[in-house]
């Protein structure tokens, strides 16, 4: 998932993380600006500026190929965040002295792209929610004990780098431990009911064996290259850093967290109420929905939403013939045993068939397809009960890793089938794996563009991806059809639930009982994702928001077009400039639509 916030949450869950790097690259403030064309300055600082990005997340470039900063884990400490500020700030005064308007239409488009990017980082600097380094579903060191799978191991050079990234984690850790103690200081703390059993995600890797660590992973089938006796080196080499470094670290947050985090708790649910919550939660309404809605204007819309999708889900109960009302057939489905599988083994084959189905019917809606394969796997245990649902895992940008779609193998109660068609078009194919691979190859694209973007255009990108289900022979099932619903119902819930919670001072227990009584969601689902909204505010209001934008611009495409209008090409179209803000987006179709009509005609 991508994140441009303030509150920095480390799970890998639908896109890229965004985690703060090792250090400030060098920043080109002597360009002589005279010599040089407009084009020139503009290439110059999106290249200056994406060598910073790198340098402040180098996980993030070893799996882009960049091997320059393999030692280090990156930076989380206030000091670094105050870095990144002052570098953004200085981007941002080397953009400006730019003749913006003797650029092409392409160099513009990315000019305006990065000036929103830069804006965002310092215009969240000027909030203490920055601090909030953790969320109910993970930390850095969630992030931290996804190494072994996130990165590439080919070489020797790959083990000893993974290995001094294991001796990183002591600073690493302590930093994080620092910020969190900066935001204790504020009352910019979580939530103490959305963050119950936390503990529990640090303790998992407090293991009083060094050989069961998930750290000594990579080791257990090492490449034939590599001699035996390089591997028992390196194998020796990781044990004692796993031993002496990596578990008292992760003894020392979970000290931390339970002796001095924990009882700073807050007692209320949302960010209402904090000083400078207002203006914290219209910033981060947004950036993640990049319009100038208001927290009313997307409560009121989710409202709205709620309404229309209760109307279309009585149809669908009245075509099964059930003898109840909407509040009976969502507890009947809640409950039957039919309607669950019985193995985790059977889920993931269901999720595997379901993306197989999917990837069969792409041709008939895009003409142009991603080269990345995905593969579908369980969620990491470590993490599964406290997580969502299903997730998504971006490729490796240097193409040595493909997407992960993810599923949660825990509480096999609480994961109908009848959501299983709707939940794998978001994560895998046509939704988050199609979209974001096929991003990485725009190649013709900057790389801030081809590996970033915005979470409005790639989450209801991904609730688009639901809808288009029904056109790509998915939900015969009526069943399965209602799971499309409550789906987009949860996302139409998101709207008013988040903002209840952050703007309105809603309590857990109303957000709760708002999604419980409107989708057919199971009650823990439903808790896990309050919690969700609870402790990251604003991300969920990006789905609804962008899925309504792309499903207006196709309507507006449709009726201009007539018998003339081409999905395949509609969906080329809104894909081929990456995750790009709404606005934007509506610029682009807007224009296309006209290119078409000249197309055609």
């Amino acid at each position: 998932m991508k994140l441009n916030g303030v509150i920095k949450s480390w799970a890998l869950v639908a896109v890229t993380a965004s985690i703060i790097g090792c250090g400030k690259a060098n920043v080109r403030e002597d360009v002589a600006v005279q010599d040089t064309s407009p084009s020139q300055q503009l290439q110059q600082v999106i290249d200056d500026h994406w060598a910073d990005n790198l340098a402040r997340n180098p996980v993030f470039a070893t799996t882009l190929g960049v091997r320059d900063y393999d030692q280090s884990l990156g930076r989380q400490s206030v000091a670094a965040m105050d870095d990144e500020v002052a570098a953004a700030k200085e981007f941002l005064a080397r953009l400006e002295k730019i003749d913006i308007a003797s650029l092409s239409a392409d160099e513009r488009l990315n000019a305006e792209l990065l000036t929103l990017s830069l804006k965002n980082v310092i215009e969240a600097a000027n909030f203490n929610g920055r601090l909030m380094l953790i969320t109910n579903r993970g930390g850095w060191h969630t992030f931290f004990a996804r190494l072994p799978e996130q990165l590439s191991f080919f070489s020797k050079s790959d083990y000893s780098s993974y290995i001094d990234r294991l001796n990183d984690f002591p600073r690493y850790n302590d930093e994080g431990i620092a910020t969190l103690s900066a935001a204790i200081e504020t009352g910019y703390t979580q939530s103490c009911e959305a963050m119950e059993g936390y503990e529990e995600s640090i303790a998992a890797h407090i293991v009083a064996k060094t050989a069961d660590s998930i750290f000594m992973k990579p080791f257990t089938k090492m490449p034939a290259s590599i001699g035996e006796d390089e591997q028992s080196a390196l194998k020796a080499a990781a044990e004692e850093a796993i031993e002496n470094k990596v578990i008292p670290a992760y003894k020392r947050f979970y000290d931390f967290y339970l002796t001095q985090y924990n009882p700073k708790c807050r007692k209320a649910s949302g960010l209402y109420g904090l000083a400078g919550a207002d203006d914290y939660y219209a910033h981060r309404a947004r950036m993640f929905t990049t319009t100038d809605m208001t927290p009313e204007q997307i409560h009121q819309l989710g409202l709205a939403e709620v309404k229309r999708i209760i109307s279309e889900m009585e149809e669908v109960i009245k075509s099964v013939d059930f003898k109840g009302d909407r509040a009976e057939f969502v507890e009947f489905l809640r409950k039957d045993p039919q309607f669950y599988p019985k193995t985790g083994e059977e889920l993931l084959r269901y999720a595997a068939y379901i993306s197989k189905k999917a990837d069969g019917a792409l041709p008939k809606m895009f003409s142009v397809i991603p080269r990345m394969p995905y593969s579908v796997q369980a969620i990491p245990a470590d993490i599964a009960e406290k997580t969502t649902t299903a997730y998504y895992e971006p490729p490796a940008g240097d193409g040595t890793r493909a997407g992960v779609y993810r599923v949660n193998l825990s509480k096999l109660d609480t994961r109908p089938l009848f959501e299983m068609e709707a939940l794998s078009l978001h994560e895998a194919v046509p939704g988050h794996h199609f979209q974001i691979a096929l991003a990485q190859e725009l190649g013709e694209l900057p790389a801030f563009r081809r590996f970033g973007g915005m979470t409005a255009f790639i989450e209801g990108w991904g609730l688009y991806s639901e809808r288009l289900g029904l056109e790509m022979g998915f939900y015969k099932d009526p069943y399965s059809n209602f799971g499309r619903l409550s789906y987009e119902m949860w996302r139409a819930c998101r709207l008013v639930v988040d903002t209840g919670l952050h703007a309105k001072g809603w309590s857990r227990q109303q957000a709760i009982d708002f999604m419980a009584e409107n989708t057919a969601l199971s009650l823990h689902n439903i808790e896990s994702e309050v919690d969700r909204y609870i402790t990251w505010p604003g991300q969920a209001l990006a789905y609804k928001i962008g899925e309504l934008k792309i499903r207006e611009l196709r309507a507006m495409a449709e009726e201009s077009l007539g018998d003339k209008f081409n999905v395949r090409y509609f969906h080329d179209a809104v894909l081929r400039n990456g995750a790009v803000p709404l606005t934007v987006l509506e610029n682009l179709i807007t224009d296309w639509v006209a290119e078409e009509k000249k197309r055609v005609n």
